[in-house]
């Protein structure tokens, strides 16, 4: 179960990189419209950014910002501080730690319960981008998921040998 967890975190975070280069790529696209105007505005024309291109990057990096939680939390790549917790006897930081994955797996579980809810609010409001109408609460998919999925990888360092997935 924690290798297929495992690899179910490096795909998710694999599918927000892409969707990070997705967001790159636009942005570039975009800048280079912008550049391409004003020196095209020297002679009297006129090129244009992606219309709609702040509805799409901000929903995309709301997406790929949360795809990466549940690889970063396997990897125990959390920021930690351990300026007093070292000089702790060894069973008194595992239980710290034991602690602080369990307080990590509410703390998601109680992120994804409020998602979910504002998905539901958000589809039955018929949320739409301003600029290009997409509807917003399937972009709230991918952050449920993420969300459950680190949920779970903290879950399994809780109650794991190792702390480690």
């Amino acid at each position: 179960m924690q290798k297929f967890v495992l690899r179910l975190s490096e795909t998710w975070a694999l599918c927000g990189g892409v969707l990070l280069l997705m967001i790159m790529l636009v942005t570039s696209i975009n800048v280079a419209g912008f550049t391409l105007n004003r020196v095209a505005g020297v002679f009297g024309g006129s090129v244009s950014g992606l219309p709609g291109y702040e509805d799409f990057v901000s929903l995309a990096v709301a997406c790929a910002a949360l795809m990466f939680l549940p690889l970063c939390q396997a990897r125990r790549g959390h920021v930690a501080v351990d300026l007093f917790v070292a000089l702790f006897p060894e069973t008194v930081r595992l239980m710290l730690d034991r602690a602080w994955l369990a307080t990590t797996f509410v703390l998601a579980v109680f992120l994804a319960y409020w998602m979910t809810i504002g998905l539901f609010e958000t589809q039955s409001d018929n949320v739409l981008s301003p600029v290009l109408g997409w509807s917003v609460w399937p972009f709230y998919i991918p952050g449920v998921i993420s969300l459950c999925l680190w949920a779970l990888v903290a879950a399994i360092q809780t109650v794991g040998d190792s702390g480690h997935v």
